[in-house]
């Protein structure tokens, strides 16, 4: 896992690629096309203040979430966890089930350079955390635990909800539960193994969600096959958030995919991650693009 960081004046672009399903032999954009993505979709979004945005639901999100200045208690004790990760020491060996680490090639791998590699920014960290508390998202499931940072943002932003996580690397998930156990989270309930098997057995007695957070694949079939097997678990007022959608070829395809789906009726595009409304009451399906 890695990612590439280019500075633009004050933005920092983040390339993130993480652990996901089958190992397999992927095409992600190269840093410069990257790059030249970011710029076009800063010049073409909406600027991030609601100006010229005429859904009220969306201004409304622009205005109570993407610009909310709300203080999230529990962030600063996360971020010492995630200062401990960048500084751990130790090696551990990592069975890599997905589209992988394009340039950590051993089994092998230092703590430290994958907690810098895979976490996730603390900004979208934020983010997430503060979605579901504006939507009061009781229930959520994340795919892609990795070190259990951003599993530990959703947790905390409701401590009365529950949080389903699902990693595939066993090495990853026991340092995840070492950072619940320092944070004292008990709303966690964290699954290992193969996606593709230990999602079968989970959907089968699984309550509604309220929130997806999709990060454990980056190719196009897995992420359909994904938001495909998790849809019946979905209601009208579910959110989809999908990771990384302009990091390769296939999973632009896939986003445009979802885009078009006859079920959904509202995505916001922040160019590192997707959001996906369902709710039926839009009545007319709508995509937005906004600076984040």
């Amino acid at each position: 896992a890695m990612w590439i960081f280019i500075k633009m004046k004050s933005t920092c672009l983040i390339i993130v690629f993480k652990h996901g399903r089958a190992l397999d032999k992927f095409i992600m954009y190269s840093a410069t096309v990257l790059a030249k993505k970011y710029i076009r979709y800063r010049f073409n979004a909406s600027n991030g203040k609601g100006h010229g945005v005429h859904s009220p639901f969306v201004f409304d999100f622009i205005k109570n979430v993407l610009r909310s200045n709300k203080t999230l208690p529990f962030a600063k004790a996360v971020e010492a966890r995630r200062s401990l990760l960048l500084n751990d020491k130790r090696v551990i060996e990592v069975k890599d089930f997905g589209a992988g680490s394009a340039m950590i090639k051993s089994n092998n791998r230092g703590v430290a350079a994958m907690a810098k590699s895979s976490l996730k920014p603390k900004k979208y960290a934020r983010l997430i955390a503060s979605i579901i508390q504006h939507f009061d998202a009781k229930t959520v499931l994340e795919l892609g635990t990795s070190f259990g940072i951003t599993t530990s943002y959703l947790a905390l932003a409701n401590p009365n909800g529950k949080v389903y996580s699902f990693e595939g690397a066993p090495t990853i998930a026991q340092i995840a539960k070492e950072q619940f156990g320092a944070l004292d989270i008990k709303n966690i309930e964290l699954t290992i193994g193969d996606f593709d098997d230990t999602l079968t057995t989970f959907i089968k007695t699984a309550p509604s969600i309220d929130l997806f957070f999709l990060d454990g694949n980056h190719k196009k079939q897995p992420t359909l096959d994904y938001f495909e097997r998790l849809f019946p678990l979905a209601e009208d007022s579910s959110i989809f958030i999908f990771d990384d959608i302009h990091w390769s070829e296939e999973m632009e395809a896939a986003w445009e995919e979802i885009k078009k789906d006859k079920r959904v009726m509202l995505t916001i595009d922040l160019f590192f991650i997707g959001i996906v409304f369902l709710k039926k009451e839009f009545l007319v399906k709508q995509d937005f693009i906004i600076k984040f």
